[in-house]
């Protein structure tokens, strides 16, 4: 007969999903839900949270079946350049407009690799950045400033 191993790191990880959701999901019930034909303003975050509660409950119990590898060290670089990188583009984008902020958010997240070259990293973030124009100004026609006030325009 097996021994029951589980995973501290699994257990406390899927525990605080269960308890972010738990928190979400009163706040969303105080909305009024509707029905998923008719959605009121809490039935999204109402689902979101149901979601990560189950997704807390299956990382706890895959924490007591699957035996683990340790954990290596926090990559702090990927930390330092991924984390600020959306706070950045939610700050910039009113003021600086879509093309320049998401160029300069998706530069700002191509340096969290150690492997990431200048060279490459403009090409795929200008790559990105003429996609993203052509697929959400262009094909989808969302209303937003390709280049905002601080720029002159």
């Amino acid at each position: 007969m097996k021994s029951l191993s589980f995973s501290s790191r699994d257990i406390v990880c899927g525990l605080l999903f269960i308890l972010v959701g738990l928190f979400f999901a009163m706040q969303a019930y105080g909305l009024e839900l509707g029905t998923a034909f008719r959605m009121g303003p809490g039935y999204f975050p109402f689902v979101l949270a149901g979601i990560l509660i189950l997704l807390g409950i299956i990382v706890i119990i895959q924490g007591t079946q699957i035996e683990h590898e340790p954990m290596g060290p926090i990559a702090w670089r990927g930390m330092l350049f991924i984390l600020p990188a959306p706070i950045f583009f939610g700050l910039t984008v009113r003021g600086l407009g879509f093309v320049p902020s998401l160029f300069l958010t998706a530069l700002i997240a191509a340096f969290a690799s150690t492997k990431m070259r200048p060279g490459m990293a403009l090409l795929l973030v200008g790559g990105l950045t003429i996609f993203s124009v052509v697929v959400f100004s262009y094909a989808l026609g969302l209303p937003f400033r390709r280049f905002g006030p601080w720029l002159g325009q």
